[in-house]
């Protein structure tokens, strides 16, 4: 893993969005799902390829790594697929994999807590939509990668086991800036979908991708079967968007700077397929 960094700082339109009042009445409205599905459809559509030149050099994107393709839509090129040998996977079976692009934070569930970030508490029962399953993960460990605009949107699996039905909980779409963090209950309001997956490794993990502002869709590919360390789970559409890997107590031993980053406010930078935790 690399050297944990500072979140980048908020835009002037996400400061006036969630911190003055007229903001948040245009916030009401940009963060619906209404507006994330016809934002969506826009995205999906062939008028869109002309996002995608200004995106590329705004975010200052290298195609060299990314599968050659004619992109039908800009939706077709934010979820563009990364060349093999560019995200190598630990298939080492005590090695616990980062299933995605993104900045890594870390928390220890202590009782019913999940993520204390700021002035906001998410609690297990919440965030499940009060499915009885948080009470397996109390004591464990929660794993929060932030993905931003520029980063990889495909995601895999963290290990090899057989993975349950998709479950979907409806809701609105905040962005996931640590901005939102601070006055708004990210993780238990937006719309987020979970599996639960008895790994060979790991236990009972519950992998978690929460949407964010403008994300038109969350895509998993897989119900009910069997899956593959590294095996590609889904891809989010446009915006950037979240993942929660949850872990039951003394399953995995992660490294301490981890959790002091956290804490003091910082986050990891990590690849797809590189390895985050070691098996207990």
């Amino acid at each position: 893993m690399e050297a944990p960094v500072r979140p980048d700082k908020d835009s002037a339109l996400l400061k006036f969005l969630y911190h003055n009042m007229a903001g948040r009445l245009a916030l009401k409205l940009l963060s619906s799902r209404t507006v994330s599905i016809v934002m969506g459809c826009f995205l999906d559509s062939s008028f869109s390829k002309g996002l995608i030149r200004p995106f590329i050099k705004s975010h200052k994107i290298s195609l060299k790594e990314y599968e050659d393709k004619e992109y039908r839509c800009f939706n077709d090129f934010f979820c563009r697929k990364i060349r093999k040998e560019q995200r190598p996977v630990d298939a080492r079976p005590e090695a616990l994999i980062a299933p995605c692009d993104g900045f890594l934070s870390a928390y220890r569930m202590k009782q019913d807590m999940v993520i204390p970030v700021k002035q906001s508490r998410y609690s297990l029962k919440s965030l499940f939509a009060e499915n009885e399953i948080y009470r397996e993960y109390e004591g464990g460990v929660c794993l929060v990668y932030r993905l931003c605009v520029n980063h990889y949107h495909r995601y895999c699996y963290v290990d090899n086991g057989m993975k349950g039905e998709n479950r979907f909980i409806p809701g609105r779409l905040h962005t996931v800036r640590p901005i939102a963090l601070e006055t708004v209950p990210v993780f238990t309001e937006n719309c987020r979908e979970y599996t639960v997956i008895d790994t060979e490794n790991f236990g009972r993990v519950v992998q978690m991708e929460v949407g964010a502002m403008l994300v038109g869709k969350i895509l998993n590919y897989h119900g009910k079967q069997k899956v593959r360390k590294g095996q590609e789970k889904g891809r989010f559409l446009y915006g950037g968007s979240t993942i929660l890997v949850l872990l039951r107590k003394d399953q995995v031993k992660l490294p301490q700077s981890l959790f002091q980053a956290t804490a003091e406010g910082l986050e990891v930078p990590v690849k797809q397929g590189e390895m985050v935790g070691i098996k207990c």
